[in-house]
């Protein structure tokens, strides 16, 4: 056979191959480890992830290695700037176990959670009924919001924004905690109220801060919208590695909503407009 005809043949089962199992396990990337599920993560996210393996995404991490019948293995670096760029991009990791959906940076498997801003204050106080950021009760009041986050906006068109207490956006948070910073200010009364990023607020006050209240802001009709839907983030164009992570979310989507209610993550409907309650 001349060589050109078997250089056609090999072209020709080359391209045929994407339909067959074998082939598309070959267009996994190498990149991906077959020997550990390899996390890109921040060691001092708390509650979210930690070094020593307490946040509820370290846990979220665990239950998904043990699906894969492989260890975890860390790449640890501060989620502020340059994150994607020195873990995932570097292609020292795998996996990024929760990123916005949408987000460019990366590949997003299916969401397997979705969330909202919360409103937060003492449990005893006079702002316990708040449910919305219009609500003539937060009138004059002093309330945290973190620097340049969605709820600001509602914020600054509700006549808020004068008396707010703002706090940094991007941070090393081994050495700073905005979250914990407000929290701590809620308390000793230095704020009336705080909004947090719920899937950050909520754990926190369940862990530490009992005395406070976590309202999810649902209410809010103009933008920009408060939800989000979470998603595990992958490199760009390893489509064989996010199916089978679609494929592992879809299984277990009872015992990984279980692992964010433990935790103390509120978590809505897809569409932002109701506060989703644990099975029992």
């Amino acid at each position: 056979m001349p060589a050109w005809a078997k250089a056609f043949l090999a072209l020709i089962g080359f391209l045929a191959g994407g339909f067959l199992p074998e082939a598309g396990r070959a267009q996994t990337s190498d990149l991906v480890s077959q020997n550990a599920l390899r996390v890109c993560a921040d060691p001092a996210n708390d509650p979210v992830s930690t070094r020593d393996g307490t946040g509820y995404e370290n846990k979220l991490a665990e239950l998904i290695a043990a699906e894969l019948d492989l260890p975890v293995q860390y790449v640890w670096f501060p989620q502020a700037t340059g994150f994607i760029r020195n873990t995932l991009m570097a292609k020292r990791c795998d996996i990024v176990m929760g990123y916005a959906q949408g987000h460019e940076l990366v590949q997003n498997t299916n969401h397997y959670y979705t969330s909202a801003y919360a409103l937060i204050v003492k449990e005893d106080g006079d702002l316990t009924g708040v449910d919305s950021l219009s609500d003539p009760a937060l009138k004059d009041r002093r309330i945290g919001i973190v620097a340049g986050t969605p709820p600001a906006a509602h914020m600054a068109r509700n006549g808020l924004i004068g008396k707010a207490k703002p706090y940094n956006l991007v941070v090393d948070r081994r050495v700073e905690s905005p979250a914990v910073d407000m929290l701590n200010d809620l308390q000793s009364g230095e704020i009336d109220a705080a909004i947090l990023w719920g899937p950050l607020g909520g754990p926190l006050v369940k862990a530490d801060y009992p005395e406070m209240k976590v309202t999810t802001l649902i209410n809010e009709e103009l933008p920009p919208r408060l939800f989000f839907r979470i998603t595990m983030g992958v490199r760009q164009g390893e489509k064989v590695w996010q199916r089978k992570l679609n494929s592992l979310i879809r299984r277990n989507q009872d015992d990984i909503n279980a692992l964010l209610f433990e935790a103390g993550v509120p978590l809505v409907n897809d569409l932002g407009t109701e506060v989703l309650e644990p099975t029992q």
